[in-house]
């Protein structure tokens, strides 16, 4: 016995396909933490945007402080070895990319 049908047309089974896609993203920015991005697509998301960026800086600030307790914890002969100086450039970089998502926050 064949299957019966859960749609009247084809134009109703994407009409539920749609429906089923916009919930489960829907679900999964409400298990990020995240708002839902405006219903009109000219208003900016700014209060979306506002929270990733905070997130992004709170674990940018926590791969900063690993990576100075691990500089730290190393011996001096290994700070100022080659290894050391090229580590402490990294640490650097990514120290100016949270100044920089900082600057980003205070500006808007």
């Amino acid at each position: 016995m064949p299957t019966p049908k859960k749609h009247a047309n084809a134009a109703a089974r994407n009409a539920a396909y749609r429906r089923r896609q916009e919930e489960a993203r829907r679900q999964e920015l409400l298990r990020k933490g995240l708002p839902p991005l405006p219903m009109v697509s000219t208003i900016p998301g700014e209060a979306r945007w506002k929270k990733m960026l905070a997130e992004a800086g709170a674990l940018l600030s926590m791969v900063v402080d690993e990576r100075e307790a691990y500089f730290d914890d190393r011996s001096d002969e290994w700070q100022e070895s080659d290894k050391g100086d090229a580590f402490q450039e990294r640490s650097d970089a990514i120290t100016n990319i949270l100044d920089g998502l900082d600057d980003l926050a205070l500006s808007s």
